[in-house]
């Protein structure tokens, strides 16, 4: 088997085992996640009706800095936003990226901003 293939089995597997923990309660909204290596996007989706509640991106944010910075500042504002919607608790998915570096970044500006992740 190629270093692909390999690589593609693991993101799926780990894909799988983030999304079936998350089926568990689909009452709550959930956080979803995409990370390209400039930017950071993230959206709150409500699980029942299946649209977006509240999203943001790095794209629409004039902040400055490093991308952990800009991941933080991506998630004061989507908490900002999901308060509006009056959105207290989410649940973070995280797909198939690891907790750490930008992705954890954006799940500490949720709590920061107000949202019980």
């Amino acid at each position: 088997m190629s270093f692909e293939k390999k690589q593609k089995a693991r993101i799926k597997r780990r894909v799988l085992r983030v999304r079936s923990t998350l089926k568990q309660n689909i009452l709550v909204p959930k956080v979803s996640v995409f990370r390209s290596l400039k930017h950071i996007y993230a959206q709150i989706v409500d699980m029942t009706l299946g649209k977006t509640v509240a999203s943001c991106s790095s794209l629409e944010l004039d902040a400055t800095g490093s991308k952990k910075e800009i991941a933080r500042s991506v998630g004061l504002e989507l908490a900002k936003r999901a308060k509006d919607q009056g959105i207290s608790t989410v649940i973070f998915d995280r797909g198939r990226y690891l907790y750490h570096g930008r992705v954890q970044e954006l799940s500490d500006g949720l709590r920061e901003g107000g949202l019980k992740v």
